[in-house]
């Protein structure tokens, strides 16, 4: 069985100092990285905006980060400016072995649309390309770590799991931003769907 390493999102804006800052989101680089050797595949995927993105609070008169609004695919969170294309806050972590990916996936580049997980925009039927690939290399079995454990860890682990790969989320290489009880709402959801939580 060909295993894959999916590492979401370990980028500056999402650790501590940036723009969308997960508590301790820069403490586990180094586990990460130790990790990477362990698997014949590895995946890291990166939010890649553009500037005015319909998920920021910014592109929305009188809108405040955090709050909730209504898409055409959906609820959808409004978050700070944050992962913009080409700036320091989309680069990923400079402690991060970026030179061990097989593959860099880059998602939310779509103006009007978010994207949380590794495989669809939050229509979730607008694909990344990941599957294909992760086929392609005969890849059943995925671990997953990353940033933020309730948000794109947790998107793409259900996704995932839909998709038929066994997945398991290691939860030590996680950090969450736990908006409203997001955080325990997110272990539910991907138990319901048959994710280890590890």
């Amino acid at each position: 069985m060909t295993q894959a390493l999916i590492v979401i999102d370990v980028q500056n804006d999402f650790c501590p100092g940036g723009a969308l800052a997960v508590p301790d989101g820069d403490q586990i680089v180094a586990g990460i990285n130790a990790r990477m050797a362990d698997f014949d595949t590895v995946v890291l995927t990166q939010d890649w905006h553009p500037a005015g993105h319909s998920s920021f609070a910014s592109s929305h008169s009188g809108k405040t980060p955090y709050e909730l609004i209504d898409m055409p695919y959906g609820p959808q969170v409004l978050w700070p400016d944050h992962c913009v294309q080409g700036s320091e806050g989309a680069a990923f972590h400079a402690a991060l072995s970026t030179d061990r990916a097989d593959l860099i996936i880059r998602k939310g580049m779509t103006p009007e649309i978010d994207s949380y997980s590794a495989f669809f925009e939050n229509d979730r039927s607008t694909a990344t390309g990941l599957e294909g690939y992760l086929r392609s290399r005969q890849v059943s079995k995925l671990t997953l770590v990353g940033l933020a454990t309730d948000f794109c860890v947790n998107y793409s682990a259900q996704d995932a799991a839909r998709l038929g790969f066994e997945v398991q989320v290691e939860e030590a290489l996680c950090r969450g931003i736990d908006l409203d009880g997001s955080l325990s709402a997110a272990r539910h959801e991907m138990t319901t769907l048959g994710v280890s939580l590890v």
